[in-house]
């Protein structure tokens, strides 16, 4: 199977060559991988060329966007720069972030999954950081969900769903889009992937109320986005979080914001949300 990789980056000179390595190095080598340069300040640009030239595999994109980091909207932008310079001959394309390091089978695993099983829709293993010298678990999601930082489609899956949302959320809403079209999503507690930056570091202050908002526009309602905000807040160890993500949740309602999903999907997306709550429950 073919697959392609986009990794949009920003500012990750100090990371970016690790995460090459581990690709270039892989059993399974991919066909194609863009790297978007998004708006860097850095050394990011000259250290993907310095691989590019040893890889001809591996390409190099400039984009120009604000410094930012709101979650989701940059980095899907930043993505989409890349898959728009990709042509249609993959089977699986793959959106990592620039801080990883990948086990060395990491993609011919992946690769095993999808050929197992033509219903397999999505693929991905767990991240992992470093605390006290060790590498534990990055815990902020459950282990049935795909982390953003490594997400792996079937191309059927990627273009049903419509590719990714340029908003917070987009990497919930592509397994629930995925499970409404009634595909597998996957994942391997075998294959430890290092994240040599822990998820929201360069977040913006504002940035506290998207979370909110993303429940939001995935259709949660009022429940569900209560529950599920109060998880996480105390998942990340900061309670007061809740209040914000209800600010951002009623915020978003009272502006009333564009869903991500349609109407039926939203039905769906409730559903599949209550169904999962009970069963760790009860």
């Amino acid at each position: 199977m073919n697959y392609y990789i986009v990794i949009p980056a920003h500012n990750e000179e100090q990371f970016i060559a690790l995460t090459l390595e581990s690709l270039v190095s892989q059993t399974l080598l991919p066909k194609k991988v863009v790297i978007v340069n998004d708006n860097s300040t850095d050394t990011t640009a000259e250290i993907v060329a310095s691989f590019a030239n040893q890889h001809p595999f591996i390409s190099l994109v400039e984009k120009k966007s604000s410094a930012i980091h709101l979650p989701g909207s940059k980095v899907i932008q930043a993505f989409q720069t890349g898959f728009e310079t990709l042509d249609d001959n993959y089977d699986v394309i793959v959106k990592i972030d620039a801080d990883l390091i990948f086990p060395l089978n990491y993609f011919e695993t992946i690769e095993k999954y999808f050929k197992s099983d033509p219903q397999i829709g999505m693929v991905g293993g767990f991240c992992y950081i470093e605390k006290n010298s060790e590498w534990v678990l990055e815990n902020l999601t459950d282990k049935d969900h795909i982390r953003g930082a490594l997400k792996a489609y079937r191309k059927e899956v990627f273009k049903q769903i419509g590719g990714l949302k340029p908003q917070m959320g987009w990497d919930t809403v592509d397994e629930l889009l995925c499970k409404f079209y009634n595909w597998k999503v996957i994942t391997d507690e075998s294959l430890h992937v290092k994240h040599l930056k822990p998820t929201g570091a360069n977040y913006n202050k504002t940035a506290r109320y998207k979370q909110g908002e993303a429940f939001y526009t995935l259709g949660y309602g009022f429940t569900i986005t209560a529950i599920a905000s109060a998880k996480l807040a105390m998942m990340k160890k900061k309670p007061l979080l809740f209040l914000d993500y209800l600010k951002g949740f009623w915020k978003a309602k009272s502006a009333k914001t564009p869903l991500m999903v349609t109407a039926e999907q939203a039905k769906f997306i409730r559903k599949y949300r209550l169904k999962k709550m009970k069963e760790k429950v009860f």
